[in-house]
């Protein structure tokens, strides 16, 4: 079976200077692929997306009274 890739190539020269496959499947694949123009990779990577950004926390303050309550709070004691 012939290489897909450049890629793929270089991968089975690692593995063969590892000793974990045998010159002979390295130069039948060689022979096989011959001069074709390979492409770097197969499929090529996908851009991951940016991640986004977490809105920053509030800090903890004591909760505001709103315009409301603030009436409520003058009215009920006079």
């Amino acid at each position: 079976m012939p290489f897909k890739s450049k890629a793929q190539r270089r991968k089975f020269a690692e593995l063969l200077v590892k000793g974990e496959i045998s010159p002979e499947t390295f130069e039948e694949w060689n022979r096989e692929t011959g001069k074709a123009k390979l492409p770097e990779r197969v499929h090529p990577r996908v851009a991951a997306k940016p991640k986004r950004k977490p809105k920053p926390k509030r800090a903890a303050t004591s909760r505001r009274r709103g315009p409301k309550a603030s009436k409520r709070a003058t009215r009920s004691r006079r």
